[in-house]
């Protein structure tokens, strides 16, 4: 085994958009998204870089981007074909190393620390992945190369699209020391914004406090914080993740007052859920419904149902009966999926399968 891990993020260019623009060269040059349509309450899962022009981007509502771009061309997702498409992609992974851990249809890490090819260079070998893809895909690939999971990721982005950069071990320091906090695994709007008041908006700002001011500050997180500050990520690339469920959150800046006020909350949220479940391959299929509220004082519940889709009616229900155990404002609203295995094509039952990822028919 290698002393120095060589870890590659290979995070593909706007996918589906790709694909689409692949197969439809008329698309080409064209702004066009991915998602559901405008009347029917859709989603943006993702779009190209001249409809990012106009300031859409993922998860934004299909009727907002319309009018930021009159003549934006909205295509139905087509999930049959972009699951053809990844698992073209994570064969050519694999003519490189076994090590590989999928993030969803169109990311993943790979540990190349023991690949003999191009010399053992994780560099060189980043962009023969890319090159093989590109030829036989059609579609470009951008790649963070770095010692680490949290490093690689970030770097695949930074030189998008269709780009890679590297970040060796003797530059991780310099490069941490300014790298923004937003930009740290785990921390989202909420950790950012309280970093910010206390005037923490860079790791170099986070290597200012030691360990135990990070616990106090970010409770258990504060631990994670300081090894991240510090460019530290021991995470292993797992070939093997069993994902058992999908979510989102929000924590709001003025807490839900009503019942009513949560219940108006919960579209945007499946918006957010949709797109997540959008990039989970088809091994997995929806076994159950949950809503999480979070009182102003803390106080948490979680309401269950069984459900193989995300039907809007069952989240409403469930808000309503996790409301009634508190009946006082919600600083925090969440909702999402349990999962479980899709059987196998030859099990007894396989009628559940085009269930898989059927999102309220909205997309």
């Amino acid at each position: 085994m290698a002393s120095t891990r060589k870890i590659i993020h290979c995070d593909c260019d706007c996918f589906y958009a790709s694909i689409e623009m692949r197969d439809n060269p008329e698309l080409l040059g064209k702004p066009i998204a991915v998602g559901g349509l405008p009347t029917r309450r859709g989603v943006v899962a993702t779009c190209n870089y001249e409809a990012r022009k106009f300031g859409i981007h993922s998860a934004m509502a299909a009727a907002t981007a319309r009018k930021l771009c009159p003549e934006l061309i909205i295509i139905r997702p087509d999930m049959d074909k972009y699951r053809q498409a990844s698992r073209q992609i994570h064969e050519i992974f694999k003519r490189y190393t076994s090590v590989i851990e999928p993030l969803s249809l169109d990311e993943a890490f790979l540990d190349v620390s023991d690949c003999e090819l191009y010399q053992g260079s994780a560099t060189l070998i980043a962009q023969a992945i890319r090159d093989e893809i590109r030829n036989k895909v059609n579609i470009t690939v951008s790649a963070g190369i770095a010692p680490n999971k949290f490093l690689a990721k970030i770097a695949s982005d930074w030189n998008k699209p269709d780009g890679q950069f590297v970040i060796t071990p003797a530059q991780i320091d310099a490069f941490v020391q300014n790298l923004a906090v937003s930009k740290l695994h785990g921390v989202g709007k909420v950790t950012a914004g309280k970093m910010k008041r206390l005037g923490i908006i860079t790791c170099n700002d986070l290597r200012n406090l030691d360990e135990e001011e990070l616990k106090l500050k970010f409770g258990s997180f504060g631990e994670r914080l300081h090894q991240l500050s510090q460019g530290i990520d021991e995470r292993p690339v797992l070939t093997e993740r069993i994902r058992k469920s999908v979510s989102v959150e929000n924590t709001y800046a003025a807490d839900l007052p009503t019942l009513t006020s949560c219940l108006q909350e919960l579209p945007d949220l499946k918006m957010q859920l949709e797109k997540r479940l959008g990039k989970i391959g088809d091994e997995y299929r929806i076994h159950k419904q949950f809503v999480k509220i979070k009182f102003h004082d803390f106080v948490q519940t979680t309401v269950e149902m069984v459900a193989e889709t995300t039907v809007i009616d069952n989240f409403n229900s469930l808000c309503e009966e996790g409301f009634s155990r508190g009946q006082r404002p919600v600083r925090l609203l969440g909702m999402g999926v349990k999962l479980v295995p899709t059987p196998p094509v030859d099990a007894e039952s396989t009628s559940s399968d085009q269930l898989s990822f059927t999102l309220d028919h909205e997309v």
